[in-house]
């Protein structure tokens, strides 16, 4: 059975039930929340139950009784009367290797279970399609020998589809290690794509990735700089244990903001752009005035418009009224603009000349002398980040740097590039039949809370755009990994139809907000102190939330300032 730590008790007050258990252990046992017991039930079946409590009590009466037995409060007397103790355990249930889960029975044995024993408690066992989401280390106050260090993999079937899909990632911002984490989940799942070959349609794949912080994501393809060979050997040796390669992302393309020597419009140095543009692994991305006009809707994203005023202008332009049918550029745009809002104006009576004015303050803040809203240009390396993403195959990760544009900019460009994949899966683009698009389209992006956040406006195209991808991208082959400093400031509907779930570390007052309510209160205690490279996840083949550890990149990290 393993090694025995202690019993089962059953109380009046805490009996066992189907759901729960406590058992009694010495005193000195080293136990810590997310391990693994198993207790002997009937029919010489095993019930497996994982800690969520650990208690230690007396037969001190009350508080009063202990200040009294040591002499009124002489905290150097020995207490006259010795008092009896011992730890109690909460288990919660998870398993039973016959299916029996009548509650487990008063004095039954508690013991350690084995490598084995713990995957198949967990549901680790029978994962079809795995694709390695971390470790897991279970009895660390154990000796050496007893200790498990054990490999967790989560179904590729629930994490992109096609029976779930969609993940959540919340923490504290440089504690929790969001971006690292969702990298080393995509890491996982391009391996698996690479190694099958493409012989199973479940495996045909792509990335587009938002990179959102300084320079994070924006050489992703080029190997880490290890601070030792030895901290290189030993984050290898994860990798591999994880059953992954150990090199960094393949088939990697970057698009930058398109700038001049005068505005530069990425973190990334200036001979490094070069460099990528120069060996195809890069363009410079812009917006031009007839394909893109449609699209102004999302500078408005983040703006309430309760008397729809903007949203009848936005309709005026895009449906081609007045003279913005036949502009030719950005330039006319912004005159046209500006000949509506003066006096006089004969454009659209219903639509007042303060309203235009208002239009051509928001949209000249953006457009104004932005080399990025211009035409493109053969030969010189640029494009539209739709017509790039029309043709985005399996296996590639597209990496879009929106870092040094303001909040409005990155609005706009995450906006439409989801308009862009969602109506690629969507067969809008099917006229190029040469091109066949991935089955599944995974989109990564931070700080979600820009684009889907609870308190955004109804009218969000944004937010209509993320609410559609959490709700039918799965049957569609679109994947939103999505993470936030906080899990309960993100639209409801989108962590409701996330499958997966990854908690990092927190604060106290996020772990008290309604989200949280179903965690057993010790682990909401955890992840205040969680440390980097660990995360408590949940997904629906996991019978428990599993608190798991990753190891660090292998692309190149950029040392912050």
């Amino acid at each position: 059975m393993g090694k025995v730590i202690g019993k089962v008790l059953a109380t009046e007050k805490n009996p066992s039930t189907m759901e729960e258990f406590f058992f009694w252990t010495k005193p000195e046992l080293i136990l810590n929340p997310f391990d693994v017991v198993k207790v002997e039930h009937i029919k010489s079946s095993v019930t497996y139950g994982v800690v969520e409590e650990i208690s230690h009590i007396t037969d001190t009466a009350n508080f009063l009784s202990e200040y009294i037995s040591n002499d009124f409060g002489d905290v150097s007397t020995m207490p006259v009367t010795h008092r009896i103790g011992m730890n109690y355990v909460k288990a919660r249930i998870v398993g039973n290797t016959q299916g029996i889960y009548i509650p487990v029975l008063s004095g039954k044995t508690v013991c350690l279970a084995n490598r084995d024993e713990i995957s198949e408690a967990l549901g680790l066992s029978s994962i079809q399609n795995p694709v390695p989401c971390g470790y897991i280390e279970m009895y660390q106050g154990a000796d050496e020998d007893e200790r498990v260090k054990l490999r967790v993999d989560v179904d590729s079937r629930y994490l992109i589809g096609p029976e779930g899909a969609h993940l959540n990632i919340s923490g504290i911002s440089g504690l929790a290690a969001k971006t690292s984490f969702a990298m080393f989940l995509l890491k996982g799942i391009q391996d698996k794509c690479m190694a099958a070959g493409g012989e199973q349609d479940d495996e045909d794949v792509a990335f587009v990735i938002f990179n959102v912080k300084g320079c994070d994501l924006l050489a992703i393809d080029e190997p880490n700089e290890f601070a030792s060979d030895a901290e290189r050997e030993e984050t290898f040796a994860i990798y591999r244990d994880l059953g992954m390669t150990t090199h960094p992302f393949r088939n990697v393309h970057y698009y930058y903001p398109y700038s001049t020597r005068n505005t530069w419009n990425t973190h990334l140095a200036p001979e490094a752009v070069e460099y990528n543009i120069t060996h195809d692994k890069a363009h410079m991305y812009k917006y031009e005035y007839k394909m893109d006009k449609d699209n102004l809707d999302l500078m408005f994203a983040s703006m309430d418009d309760p008397t729809q005023t903007m949203d009848s202008i936005l309709s005026y332009i895009i449906s081609g009224r007045g003279n913005f049918g036949s502009l030719e550029d950005w330039q006319d745009f912004l005159n046209e603009v500006h000949k509506c809002g003066e006096a006089g104006s004969t454009g659209d009576k219903e639509i007042t000349v303060q309203s235009w004015r208002k239009f051509e303050r928001i949209v000249k803040k953006s457009i104004y002398r932005n080399g990025m809203f211009d035409s493109i240009k053969d030969g010189h390396r640029e494009t539209r980040i739709s017509d790039a993403l029309k043709h985005i195959r399996k296996n590639e990760v597209h990496v879009i740097d929106i870092a040094k544009l303001n909040d409005d900019m990155q609005c706009f460009v995450f906006g439409d590039a989801i308009r862009a994949i969602y109506d690629l899966q969507l067969g809008q683009y099917s006229a190029d039949d040469e091109y066949v698009p991935p089955s599944k389209i995974v989109v990564f992006v931070d700080e979600l809370n820009k684009y889907a956040a609870s308190d955004a406006p109804k009218t969000s195209p944004i937010l209509r755009q993320v609410l559609d991808i959490a709700e039918r991208g799965r049957s569609l082959g679109v994947v939103l990994f999505a993470a936030e400093q906080f899990k309960s400031a993100i639209h409801p509907r989108v962590t409701g139809n996330c499958s997966t779930f990854a908690y990092g570390r927190t604060n106290a007052i996020e772990i008290a907000k309604n989200d949280y309510k179903f965690i057993p209160s010790v682990y909401k205690s955890m992840m205040v102190r969680l440390k980097q490279g660990e995360y408590i996840i949940q997904n629906p083949v996991f019978r428990s939330l599993l608190n798991v550890r990753f190891p660090k990149p292998i692309y190149k990290q950029f040392k912050s300032k």
